[in-house]
């Protein structure tokens, strides 16, 4: 049995830890978030329009510097050059956040729960950033 489990560990480790890295991450970007709410506006309880966008902007910036060194050494051990993959990451991050803004627009224009939405669309950001990694920033070279 623990022979099985072992090897299911070592067949699924990037699955696992790439799980464990984004857990991590939510909680950096969610912590920087407020705290950046907290020092910069005083933590209100009804964030104006603009403090909602600086907000977002420190949670989504906080959690793609975390999401690539973390994904760069602990998911997908990558030795490439960082100069040729951190564009790669951080376009790839951008369009994942186009797709978040998608989803939620169009999921608000059909009257769909704000939870359902920010579930399903976290599921898709979270595949589609997995994809986008292991497919683009840090495929394994030919070499």
């Amino acid at each position: 049995m623990i022979e099985k489990i072992k090897g299911l560990m070592k067949k699924y480790e990037e699955m696992i830890a790439y799980l464990i890295v984004g857990t991590l991450t939510t909680i950096v970007s969610w912590v920087a978030m407020y705290l950046a709410s907290w020092l910069l506006f005083g933590n209100p309880l009804h964030p104006s329009s603009f403090e909602n966008v600086v907000m977002s902007a420190v949670n989504w910036v906080s959690g793609v510097i975390f999401a690539y060194f973390t994904n760069r050494k602990y998911v997908f051990k990558s030795h490439e050059s960082m100069a040729l993959e951190i564009p790669k990451f951080v376009l790839s991050r951008v369009s994942t956040l186009i797709l978040d803004l998608v989803i939620r627009q169009v999921f608000g224009w059909m009257g769909i729960n704000t939870y359902i939405t920010t579930l399903v669309s976290a599921v898709l950001v979270f595949i589609g950033n997995y994809v986008f990694s292991k497919l683009v920033v840090f495929k394994k070279s030919d070499k």
